[in-house]
């Protein structure tokens, strides 16, 4: 493979003057230009990238950490943020952290040595230990689908309390009274505690009686956790006639248990899923769910991110989406129609 000091002592030029012909060429002149190009073409050489990236001090390279690839809702914000990189000649670097500190800071030392221009951090709460790392690394830094309140670090998600609470006054405007929710950990500040607030809010509008020790499980977001959960539920709640998962998976979960209970859904228990992955319209029946624009949110983190790369900053600090209810065939109105 021809090197850039082959192109040099064909074309009888310096290495410099290739570097100029290949960033710069209007500041090289005609004759020295086009002996450089006769010489790129006759070698087939092609620039090295992490080369012209130490020139320039950019590599359009950038580092995506996501905290489990295998699950549907990272799979569909990663294609966002492909499709973004690809529409700014970015390259991506992608590290599945497993919401594991160690390997995390293993991940962002290892893109810190490719020389990445910056990276997007998804989910994770951004506890102080890892603020102090960001800083050390000294790279730009977009939050996808979390926030931070104590830190400026620009995020775009959604507003997951408000999430939460139209969720149950989507269950309760259905003539539901006597709702459940299945959420997230109670140590996940970003989406577990926000969404439970919020559904818990609601309860407090309307004036319903809700007991939590009674009326919320917790689980990991996963169909196992939702399963488990809705058996806990059920046990201790017969009478529920709504759950509100906190996301599909684990709606799925809970459907799964109530099939296997010989209990009907929607016709006796309503559930309510929340994200609009993939996999809710692969249900039978369909799932009604809580839609994130889970696409959009990583195609605006990688489009912020590069409005940071080009100096000007994002416009708005902490970006919020829109949600919305996608009604389909798992949530029954008091009246006997199907939402």
């Amino acid at each position: 493979m021809a090197t850039i000091k082959d192109v040099a002592k064909l074309a009888g030029v310096s290495i410099s003057t290739i570097s100029r012909v290949l960033n710069a060429p209007d500041k090289v002149s005609k004759d020295k230009r086009e002996r450089v190009l006769r010489a790129i073409e006759q070698l087939k050489y092609h620039p090295n990238a992490l080369a012209r990236g130490l020139i320039h001090k950019k590599t359009k390279t950038l580092g995506i950490l996501i905290p489990d690839i295998s699950n549907y809702y990272y799979a569909e914000m990663f294609r966002g943020m492909e499709d973004a990189a690809q529409e700014f000649g970015h390259n991506i670097i992608i590290c599945n952290t497993d919401k594991d500190k160690h390997r995390m800071i293993s991940a962002l030392r290892s893109m810190k040595e490719k020389q990445i221009d910056g990276f997007v951090f998804t989910s994770e709460p951004v506890y102080p230990d890892y603020y102090d790392i960001f800083n050390q690394l000294g790279l730009p830094v977009v939050l996808a689908s979390t926030q931070s309140l104590e830190y400026a670090i620009p995020s775009v998600k959604i507003d997951d309390e408000q999430a939460g609470f139209d969720a149950a006054q989507y269950l309760i405007d259905c003539g539901h009274r006597r709702i459940a929710m299945i959420s997230g950990p109670h140590l996940d500040p970003i989406a577990g505690m926000s969404r439970l607030q919020g559904f818990m809010r609601a309860m407090r509008t309307n004036e319903l009686d809700f007991d939590s020790a009674r009326c919320v499980e917790f689980g990991n977001y996963r169909y196992d956790d939702g399963y488990a959960a809705m058996e806990r539920l059920w046990d201790k709640n017969p009478e529920l006639t709504a759950v509100f998962a906190a996301s599909d998976e684990m709606a799925l979960g809970a459907i799964y248990f109530l099939y296997r209970s010989g209990v009907r859904v929607p016709d006796e228990v309503s559930i309510l899923g929340m994200d609009n992955t993939r996999i809710a319209c692969m249900s039978l029946p369909r799932l009604t769910t809580v839609a994130q624009p889970i696409y959009e949110i990583g195609y605006k983190a990688v489009r912020t991110l590069q409005e940071v790369l080009d100096g000007a900053g994002p416009a708005t600090l902490r970006t919020y989406l829109s949600h919305q209810i996608v009604a389909r065939e798992t949530v029954k109105n008091v009246n006997g129609e199907i939402f």
